[in-house]
């Protein structure tokens, strides 16, 4: 595979429900992304977390590269490509309107955190609401550890972010998104039960495929050798974009009707049999 590089590809991976279950990595899927690389593919993370909020854990298989906030930020092999954020009279906006509907929040930058003094305690709250309605539920933090980041003591109306996550509010996210202006949106959370007044809020010119485009400009790769895999629905444009879309068979079926194939789950470590199908990788 090495010797010739027509058929050396660029594989795009989302993290949460697609590289790592729960906030872990199969080991099979480090295996899996480490054989691709040595046979001479290119294996980047993308994934709607900022850098900031990707810890030792998801990032130890070794990547190429990442293209993170959801396509807001992009780096390959070491290199700022780019690093969008909300403009400053929208994030002022936008900042008023959660804290006028008494929101938990946490606005995400590729080198930090920030949130209101309360965030934490009640996102803990929401989370154990969660494991008391849902017994099957695995009995872990969750996604209190997200917050390990957090910057506190900064002004939040002078931060600059590229995405917000909202764990909590008066009103649903796609009001708060609607109230900040035409050119922000939102999606419903990743996180299961919290309910639509949680969610990613974003600037709506910013998705995914953006980032993609970003990366193979860059390294002169041509669309039709990028694989992506992802199961949510900020993983519809990136799937759309690419030249093979991968769908985790137990993601949105939305995501799954936009792929061109899909994968078994993390938790069957489903990257390895995908590669295997896909040519990337003779075994592990």
């Amino acid at each position: 595979m090495t010797g010739n590089p027509d058929l050396r590809r660029i594989i795009f991976l989302d993290v949460d429900g697609t590289f790592a279950d729960h906030g872990d990595v199969p080991p099979g899927h480090v295996a899996a992304v480490r054989a691709a690389r040595a046979a001479g593919h290119r294996v980047l993370l993308c994934t709607g977390r900022p850098k900031s909020m990707l810890p030792e854990r998801i990032v130890e298989a070794g990547f190429d590269g990442i293209v993170a906030s959801a396509g807001g930020y992009v780096e390959v092999d070491g290199e700022l490509l780019a690093d969008r954020r909300f403009p400053a009279e929208i994030a002022a906006r936008a900042i008023e309107v959660l804290t006028r509907h008494q929101c938990a929040y946490v606005l995400e930058a590729p080198d930090a955190l920030y949130g209101p003094p309360d965030v934490r305690e009640r996102l803990r709250v929401a989370w154990e609401a969660r494991l008391r309605a849902d017994p099957d539920e695995p009995r872990h933090e969750g996604p209190i550890d997200i917050l390990d980041g957090l910057t506190p003591d900064v002004d939040l109306a002078t931060a600059s972010f590229a995405k917000i996550t909202c764990f909590d509010s008066l009103v649903p996210v796609d009001q708060l998104a609607a109230e900040m202006g035409p050119q922000i949106t939102a999606l419903p959370s990743s996180i299961p039960g919290l309910g639509d007044r949680a969610g990613e809020i974003y600037v709506a010119a910013v998705d995914k495929s953006i980032g993609i485009r970003d990366v193979i400009a860059h390294l002169g790769v041509p669309r039709e050798h990028t694989i992506a895999f992802g199961d949510g629905l900020n993983d519809l444009e990136m799937l759309e974009f690419a030249g093979i879309g991968v769908a985790i068979e137990d993601g949105d079926p939305a995501v799954i009707a936009v792929a061109d194939r899909t994968a078994p789950p993390p938790r069957a470590e489903g990257l390895v049999t995908a590669f295997i199908e896909l040519g990337l990788i003779d075994g592990i």
